[in-house]
């Protein structure tokens, strides 16, 4: 590994982990975007949640809640029921797509204002693009069908398109690592709030019961990765951090393409897209997804 003054430099899967975040960022602002509840409630979608499943979905077209709870997997089977496929009694999913675009394109406006004009976001659009479009899908559901959706000409909502496509894909094979490891749905989420990278209230934002969360964490006690005070042990951080490092495995693909020049200029111009967004609160931290702070995100902060 090579070093600058005697600090040794990040190795290439961590500066394609630091590229993931980039990536997930910017896509997760249409999450977190005030304008979601016009928006979506001018559909006739009723409360956050029935507009957050049907807008994500849509791209599947209308299934079974079952499909939706099994690609989102973290969520509780009864919150997806209350929201689908009663959404589709308003609305369609190439309206509800539509109207994802909407929301992200004000928010996003009104964070960048004319920089989503900027050569760059069209440059960012075009690579990213072009690594979409390229990808193999299989096994990937959401990426797949997220990437089946058009692409749109304004190249910031194209580059909303890539960032989407791209976040879906490491989402699925997220997924693979995680049942991998024997973490199913209820579980992960527990692990996620010992390691503090998620609210403590992340049972009820999940839709997980109280008895459902204790019996999660007693099956981790038993298992050696949470103490019986519901802490992380140094086994369940050793286990956790491989999930992570199965999920990078299965991604690498995405970047195979990039020397590391090239993901270096690609990180830098993403960040430099990234930091208004961020250090503006447009992706607040902690939150349910596990989005990095600020600090892990390669912007100034």
């Amino acid at each position: 590994m090579a070093e600058a003054d005697g600090v040794a430099a990040p190795s290439r899967r961590a500066r394609e982990r630091a590229l993931w975040r980039l990536v997930e960022a910017y896509h997760a602002l249409v999450y977190f975007a005030p304008e979601r509840p016009e928006v979506y409630t001018a559909l006739g979608l009723k409360g956050g949640w029935m507009g957050y499943f049907a807008s994500r979905s849509a791209a599947l077209g209308v299934v079974a809640a079952d499909v939706v709870t099994a690609c989102f997997y973290g969520f509780a089977p009864r919150m997806v029921e209350r929201a689908l496929p009663d959404a589709w009694r308003y609305t369609t999913p190439e309206q509800a797509a539509a109207a994802r675009l909407r929301v992200f394109d004000r928010a996003v406006r009104r964070h960048l204002g004319d920089r989503v004009e900027d050569p760059v976001v069209a440059g960012l659009a075009g690579r990213l693009g072009q690594v979409v479009e390229a990808l193999p899908s299989a096994g990937a559901p959401l990426f797949a069908a997220h990437r089946s959706l058009p692409r749109p000409a304004e190249p910031h909502l194209a580059l909303f398109w890539a960032t989407s496509a791209l976040r879906e894909l490491r989402g699925d094979a997220h997924i693979t690592a995680l049942r991998a490891a024997d973490l199913g749905p209820v579980e992960s989420n527990v692990v996620m709030v010992a390691l503090g990278l998620v609210p403590e209230d992340q049972r009820s934002y999940r839709g997980w019961t109280e008895d459902e969360w204790a019996a999660a964490a007693a099956s981790l006690t038993a298992r050696g990765w949470l103490t019986e005070d519901g802490r992380i042990t140094p086994h369940g951080q050793r286990a956790r951090a491989e999930v992570e490092e199965h999920t990078d495995a299965m991604t690498a693909l995405v970047w195979s393409g990039f020397d590391d020049q090239a993901l270096a200029s690609l990180t830098a111009d993403l960040s430099g897209v990234v930091e208004p967004i961020v250090t503006a609160g447009g992706v607040p931290y902690p939150n349910g997804m596990g989005m990095a702070p600020t600090s892990e995100l390669a912007v100034s902060g």
